[in-house]
């Protein structure tokens, strides 16, 4: 109730404000000058203020909004996600000499057999016009002694929940490197004792970093899958910075001819 009677004062007291300022403003030409003095003096301090709020806020609102999960899906699709890093904050940001299988989150694992690791991971804030996810993921890889290095990715049981030989399964990602590496992204369906496996190379140099895997050329059990997951594959990663700003995940069915 206490809250609710600030909230009301506090109303009236911006109102009050503004049709003050508004009154002092359609009567400067006529304001005695040592009046008209002081106002302009308070109206500069104010402005500063108002300026200050502006600046950050436009700035703060023109950021992909937390939690996102807008972008582009094909005609059709019966399923879409981005994982939560790219979508929420992370408790722990970041980290240096990354062990391995140390997780991101819930669903981010990462893999590598350094005996030393040089590898250093943060979820970083996306600023730029053309980003929809919230937040990216930069790795930065400094001497690298091990011969794998990868993100496993584990998809939630919605992605397979109805998974049929027809579906096609959409990989999408935005990718910034510090210099050219090659990136393999390997789907893995787990349907009874085996494990359908499909790996893409991602397509760097082109403009939109986007690969599919097709089911139909599969060996995929329907009545026995049970889970898949995702490895984003690192090839010569050595003294390379390299940024994932989006990765997101779709699903439909393929066309029929």
């Amino acid at each position: 109730m206490r809250q609710g009677k600030t909230g009301i004062i506090q109303r009236f007291y911006q109102k009050g404000l503004a049709r003050y300022w508004a009154r002092s403003a359609r009567a400067a030409s006529t304001t005695e000058l040592p009046a008209l003095r002081k106002q302009r003096l308070r109206a500069r301090k104010l402005r500063q203020h108002l300026n200050t709020l502006i600046s950050i806020s436009e700035g703060r609102l023109a950021l992909p909004l937390v939690g996102s999960t807008a972008f582009f899906r094909p005609h059709g699709t019966d399923w879409y996600w981005r994982p939560a890093l790219w979508r929420e904050p992370l408790a722990q940001v970041g980290m240096s000499s990354a062990p391995n299988r140390e997780m991101l989150g819930e669903e981010v694992t990462l893999f590598h057999d350094c005996r030393v690791s040089e590898l250093t991971l943060r979820q970083l804030r996306n600023t730029r016009e053309a980003d929809l996810a919230p937040y990216g993921l930069r790795m930065d890889v400094f001497r690298f002694d091990g011969s794998f290095l990868s993100l496993v990715i584990d998809l939630p049981f919605e992605a397979v929940d109805g998974l049929k030989r027809n579906h096609l399964i959409r990989l999408d990602s935005i990718v910034e490197l510090e210099k050219p590496l090659e990136i393999f992204a390997r789907l893995n369906i787990k349907h009874g004792p085996n494990t359908e496996q499909i790996v893409r190379e991602l397509p760097l140099n082109e403009e939109e970093i986007m690969v599919e895997f097709d089911l139909a050329y599969s060996k995929l059990n329907e009545k026995r899958v049970e889970k898949a997951w995702i490895d984003l594959i690192f090839e010569g990663p050595e003294m390379n910075q390299v940024t994932l700003r989006d990765v997101t995940f779709s699903r439909r069915p393929r066309a029929e001819f």
